[in-house]
This record gives structure tokens, sequence and C-alpha cells, in this order.
């Protein structure tokens, strides 16, 4: 059932990506996600440039940055920092099961969203804290981006950049809000079933400092048990098994093999592609000689790759019972078969009539795709949200010409 959260309501504080793609995600569970937007302009990720793709000069009339993190959810325009607008939003909260927000400690306080001032409005909701770098310690009111926090401060770029490498490694757009949005939509989800099951609504608080350690947990235990600063790389296109390895093949694609268990995939594979005389190749066989011989195997599979196309090796692989995968392209990701069959895509049509895809969140509940929908419009649910908390049209006139709300 995607409707798991049917009867929920989250109402969210947050901008950007990290914490509103875990409203995206609870959404897409079922639960009636309000996104408070600024009178002033709204969440700045509607406005966003990644890679020089400008939204206004889109194909499509929706913004791909603000679908995957605010697709299902009502937008209310609001000043919660004029007295009107603060009531507004004390009304919102004290018919709601979660606050979501990803706002420092500070401007809070000051517009009186501190955890006590909104338990007065609401005993038994949820406080939900996505931050840069956790509730607690000296940093606790500095700002956060992925690109800093979870790549770079977390240690995610020292960990995964090769020890040859001119620069770091950078990361897409939201790579590391996405993951940590994730995590924040299933600590709400817990926090919900211990309030159904004790009756108290815990503070969920998690980080994109927390996030980006969870990615590399291997490194940093390592650097911890070794006193290493990392676990030791292998060099680029190398592995100490290469039977875990990518390999490039005659059209310029690449095939990741991820046998880990050598010994029991490795005679296989080799007859499949045609390379028999290194299935029983002493040299090769078991795991502990192939790995003292890593070189020389990785060499013979390389040139072996390299004399056919990618879709030969396709054919060549596909009763191959160890895992491997092409290294595919985003567009290659939409038309995956795997993909349209588990309902990994939402498709949805812009006011034009032109469709167009964005992804759901990667959880499903009885086999059931969450199903088909948009970001909200800038304030576009405004007055059905305000006829929601009893008020009448003059009220709502009146909330407008004061500017409180949009």
């Amino acid at each position: 059932m995607s409707g798991l959260l049917n009867g929920v309501r989250v109402v969210e504080l947050a901008s950007w990506t990290y914490v509103p793609s875990a409203g995206a995600a609870l959404a897409d569970w079922g639960a009636d996600v309000i996104k408070i937007e600024d009178t002033r302009g709204g969440d700045p990720c509607r406005a966003l440039v990644v890679g020089g793709l400008d939204p206004a000069r889109s194909p499509v009339q929706a913004n791909y940055m603000m679908e995957l993190g605010n697709h299902g959810k009502r937008s209310i325009g609001v000043d919660i920092k004029s007295e009107r607008g603060h009531e507004i939003l004390g009304k919102l909260i004290a018919n709601a099961d979660v606050f979501l927000t990803n706002w420092l400690p500070g401007p809070l306080e000051r517009a009186g969203l501190s955890v006590d001032r909104i338990r007065e409005f609401n005993p038994k909701i949820i406080i939900a804290r996505g931050s840069g770098h956790g509730s607690r310690g000296p940093e606790r009111e500095r700002g956060g981006f992925d690109g800093a926090s979870y790549l770079a401060r977390a240690g995610v770029a020292y960990a995964l950049t090769p020890p040859d490498a001119e620069y770091p490694i950078a990361q897409g757009p939201a790579f590391g809000d996405l993951q940590g949005g994730i995590t924040l939509a299933g600590g709400v989800t817990a926090a919900l079933f211990h309030r159904e099951r004790t009756g108290h609504a815990p503070i969920v608080d998690s980080s994109l400092l927390a996030q980006g350690m969870w990615a590399v947990a291997p490194d940093i235990a390592a650097a911890d048990y070794y006193d290493i600063d990392r676990i030791p790389p292998n060099p680029a296109g190398t592995a100490l098994n290469p039977a875990v390895n990518r390999y490039k093949t005659r059209d310029g694609r690449w095939v990741q093999m991820m046998l880990l268990q050598a010994d029991r995939y490795w005679r296989g594979f080799c007859e499949r592609i045609g390379r028999a005389d290194m299935a029983t190749d002493e040299r090769f066989v078991p795991l502990a000689n192939l790995v003292v011989n890593h070189e020389t195997a990785t060499a013979e599979l390389r040139k072996t790759f390299a004399e056919r196309d990618l879709a030969d090796w396709q054919k060549v692989l596909a009763e191959e019972p160890g895992v491997w995968a092409t290294i595919a392209s985003p567009q290659e990701v939409l038309d995956d078969p795997q993909v349209a069959a588990n309902g990994y895509l939402m498709t949805l049509t812009d006011s034009a009539g032109k469709a167009y895809r964005t992804v759901s969140a990667p959880v499903q509940f009885d086999e059931t795709p969450a199903p088909p929908s948009r970001s909200p419009e800038y304030s576009e649910h405004t007055e059905t949200i305000l006829l929601e908390l009893g008020m009448d049209w003059d009220d709502i006139v009146a909330a407008k010409d004061a500017g409180a709300v949009l």
C-alpha cells in the first residue's frame, strides 16, 4: 500500500533539498505534507540553476530539482514573522503530527518556534530537524550544504578520491541531501510508531555530517582500528580481486564485475567470456593466488573485454549467476526495464501537456509504487489550507491584505 501514512499531517518549514526530500518521501508514503513558504519569494530551490540548466529555459514547465524534493506536497505562503502569520502557523502545528524543519536553533527561537513553544501549540507533535552539523556542540548554529558538510567534512571526498587524482572528487546536485532526506524520513516514521505505542512524541535529529559519516563508516572505523587515514585504496582501475573491477569495452563503455566469491564464480565466468584457459590457470585459482597475481589477471581481462562492444558483453553475461552491471548513463536509467517494472519513476504531465519523469522515494510498501504527484506551485494551496483551518473568506482576505499570507 502506497498510502501507509494516510491521515498523517506534516508541517514542513524547510528549503533547498535535504529536509524537503524527507517531506517528499513522507508524501510518497501517504502523508499530507504542507510546505510553508515565505511570502517574499518562497523556497530558493525554485530558482536554482545547476550545471547551467536554467529552469526558465526548460522544455518542461517544471523545475526538476523542486520536483525531486517537493512532489506530493501542498504549498502555503505565510509570513510567520508577522503576528497573524505566526498565529496561522500555530494553527497548522496544532493540527499536525510532525513539524519538519531545517531552520537552525537561533532562527527558530527568534521566530517563536523553540521546542517548548511548538509544544504549546501541540504537545504530541513530533519535531524533526535536519541540520548541517547536528543539534549540539559549538557549530549547532552553523548552516550546511551537502558539498561541504557531507562530502568534505564527513570525509566522503577524502575516502573516495583516488590517490593520484589532481583534485578531490566533486558530487552532483543533492547527492548527500537525498540520502540524508530518506534517512530523516525513516526517523520520522520510527517516531510515529513510538508515539503510537507509548504516547511519547520524540524529537528526531539527523544531519548531513552524520549522513556522510555513515556513508564512509568503514573508512572511519578502519582509521581508528588500524591508526590509518583511510582504507588503503588501489590505483584507479585496479582491485586486489580482479573479478571485482570495471572493464572497458571496445566501444568505450564499462562493465562492473562484482564476483565477491571468486572461487565460486571464477570458472564459469572465465568459460563464459571465452577465457577457459584462465579458469584453471594456477596463477588465478584459488582466490588467494588470484589476489597475488591480480595485475596479470586484470591485464588479461582488460584485453578480453576490449575485444567486444558492450551489447555483445550484455548478451554473453546475460546468464552470469554472479553480480555484474553496465555502468549506465542517467538517460539509460530512465529506460531501464527493471526501473519501469518496479515503478521507480513517476510520469507526470506539465501544463502544456508535455510528459516528464521524476524519481520516487526509494522505499515501497506491499509492492505498490507511490501515485504520481507533482511539486506545488508557489503558495498554490494557501486558500484551501486556510479554509481547512476554519478561516472564512473575510478572514483570508484580511490576512492577505495584511501581508500575512499570499
